[in-house]
């Protein structure tokens, strides 16, 4: 019975990490709303960047920026800003500057 109840924990264990795996990557995977969600925040969130005059889409991870900034110091920020979000992998800006 000790060998049973052995192989039993052993199966819970593997079982657990699986599962805790899959949870984990899970966790990990952002979607595309989310990160533009989260990237028309930051740029709300500081002063020195305009949201109101920057378009945000995303697809897999890569960000698009579009619009009109105040100077190239704003364009740069915004870029430095979103790199930052968590999930995304490029950022392309595309952004004019007034």
């Amino acid at each position: 019975m000790g060998q049973k109840m052995d192989a039993m924990t052993d199966a819970v264990k593997e079982g657990g990490k699986t599962v805790g795996g899959k949870m984990e990557a899970m966790g990990e995977s952002i979607d595309d709303a989310s990160i533009t969600a989260m990237v028309k925040s930051t740029l709300l969130y500081h002063r020195s960047t305009s949201a109101l005059n920057t378009t945000v889409t995303t697809t897999d991870g890569v960000v698009n920026l579009a619009g009109k900034a105040k100077n190239a110091a704003e364009k740069d920020l915004a870029t430095k800003f979103v790199s930052d979000v968590y999930g995304v992998k490029l950022v392309v800006n595309n952004m004019t500057v007034e």
